[in-house]
């Protein structure tokens, strides 16, 4: 089982949170944001990234795999029938024998209960500031709606896999502190924890006591309960475990001048403590991330030898090259400093043009490319802001359907968009889905095709009273498109444009 299939949905409710007033989202393997600009739609999206960075570890590596657990938080007085009840879960855990991708379903004894309580509930001031970095912001405070209301609520809600409850838990950002509540069940499941992990934590947690516990080496007692925490925590967050990918609007120009931001950056860091810092100006958590793993891309491990690359997987990043970009995207790195360079060869070609010589075009779709062939895996989440820019109507069309196979193929996209080209094809790959499977290959583009269940759009929309937006989700009408207002632009223009020509008609 993969891990795209080992998380249920995931519910997220914001209140005055940005500019949102309120609003639900029910994330789906494909769920696209739209609406005007200013409404929250990024403010979603970079919330919803700084969770999934936050609760997967905080710090991801270029593969994705992470490098740390964010649990466990100090060193808490624990009792001693706390100590033998960890000890129990985990000779449990180990002694039930079962395969890679099986889950293991455990019940959690009350002091078990209690200390992932005291662990997730003091989650706030780090949760709080870990929000505040994904936005460039010193403070998570200022992320709190403008308004007579003094705190923005985010609420994340899902099923637990075996459909025995709905956990909720609850951030409340306010001028003074970041707070956390979480539901704690008494019954978690753990998925994919490796065998030889579950055996070599049991010798640490023999003794009656962490202080006697600490004879048994460096791992020692709060190792071996820090990886019990960090094997419980998939079963609490759910979805928000996967590691997550953002790629920002603007990314024809970070392309453009990735090395020269580097190097300031590197220039800035060596004058710490000379200049003022209010000079230096702070980049969000969203594009230092960015940066990094373009950095980190390593031209010696291309797409074949990845082993998430080996079960079936399509290669969409090759399919994007074909169908859009007519040419390759390539990685070379500096001898000296091992900075990767990145060209483009058109199809035909010999030799490479840089990436600053190619097409806008070439340089939007570039990082696509790149992050699908180096980056990301299926499981993963990929939120793409604005995949229409500079694109050819055509090309949006083509690139929707192959977010919309990223989508089949186990990944999680998430996407803010206003181009009514996306939204029409996404509209057309909802109902390819609705046609039997022997009448399906008679219609264009038969592999791209999602169910309504799997496709989710939501519209910011703005409010007066109280001033901000709202989301509402939108559903396919029976025309078979989403009402998105688009159609209203188009009649307005198309009104506009039949009354001037009657207007100099009349004057002649």
């Amino acid at each position: 089982m993969d891990a795209q299939q080992s998380s249920s949905s995931l519910e997220v409710e914001v209140v005055d949170f940005g500019p949102i007033v309120h609003g639900k989202v029910d994330l789906r393997p494909m769920t696209v944001f739209i609406g005007p600009s200013n409404t929250g739609k990024s403010y979603l999206a970079i919330l919803l990234y700084a969770l999934h960075r936050f609760f997967s570890g905080d710090d991801i590596g270029v593969f994705g795999f992470p490098r740390r657990a964010p649990f466990m938080r100090g060193q808490p007085d624990i009792s001693p029938e706390t100590v033998a009840a960890l000890t129990e879960l985990l000779r449990k855990a180990a002694a039930d024998k079962l395969g890679r991708f099986e889950q293991r379903d455990l019940f959690l004894p009350d002091a078990v209960v209690a200390l992932l309580r005291s662990q997730f509930d003091n989650l706030g001031a780090e949760a709080g500031s870990a929000i505040a970095r994904y936005f460039g912001l010193n403070d998570a405070a200022t992320l709190v709606r403008q308004g007579r209301n003094t705190q923005a609520r985010l609420v994340l809600q899902h099923s637990l896999p075996n459909g025995e409850k709905t956990l909720t838990h609850t951030l409340l950002i306010n001028a003074r502190q970041t707070s956390t509540k979480f539901t704690i069940p008494e019954h978690l499941v753990l998925w994919d924890v490796p065998q030889s992990e579950l055996a070599s934590a049991l010798p640490f947690t023999d003794a009656a006591s962490p202080a006697a516990a600490s004879d048994f080496g460096l791992f020692g007692f709060w190792g071996a309960v820090n990886l019990l925490m960090k094997w419980l925590v998939p079963g609490m967050v759910d979805s928000l475990r996967l590691p997550a990918f953002y790629l920002p609007a603007g990314r024809t120009g970070v392309m453009h001048a990735h090395t020269a931001i580097v190097s300031a950056m590197l220039e800035r860091a060596t004058m710490a403590g000379l200049e003022p810092a209010a000079r230096t100006p702070m980049l969000s958590g969203v594009l230092v991330d960015f940066l990094r793993q373009l950095i980190e891309i390593n031209s010696k491990l291309p797409y074949p030898h990845l082993p998430w690359r080996l079960d079936g997987v399509r290669d969409i990043d090759v399919q994007i090259e074909q169908s859009i970009i007519n040419g390759e995207i390539r990685v070379s790195h500096s001898e000296v400093i091992n900075y990767p360079r990145f060209t483009y060869r058109p199809n035909g070609w010999k030799a490479d043009l840089p990436l600053l010589n190619a097409s806008s075009m070439v340089s939007e779709m570039a990082p696509v490319v790149l992050y699908l062939r180096h980056i990301v895996m299926p499981g993963s989440v990929l939120i793409i802001e604005e995949p229409e820019a500079h694109l050819h109507p055509a090309m949006q069309v083509e690139f929707t359907r192959q977010l919309a196979k990223l989508a089949q193929d186990g990944y999680r996209v998430i996407i803010t968009t206003h181009s009514e080209w996306v939204l029409e094809e996404l509209s057309n790959i909802v109902q390819r889905s609705q046609l039997p499977e022997k009448d399906r290959a008679a219609v264009s583009e038969s592999d791209a095709a999602l169910s309504p269940e799997q496709v989710g759009v939501w519209l910011f929309r703005p409010k007066s009273r109280p001033r901000g937006s709202e989301i509402v989700e939108v559903k396919l009408g029976e025309a078979g498109l989403y009402d998105t207002g688009f159609d209203d632009v188009a009649i307005a223009l198309s009104n506009d444009g039949a009354n001037i020509f009657d207007r100099i008609r009349e004057s002649r």
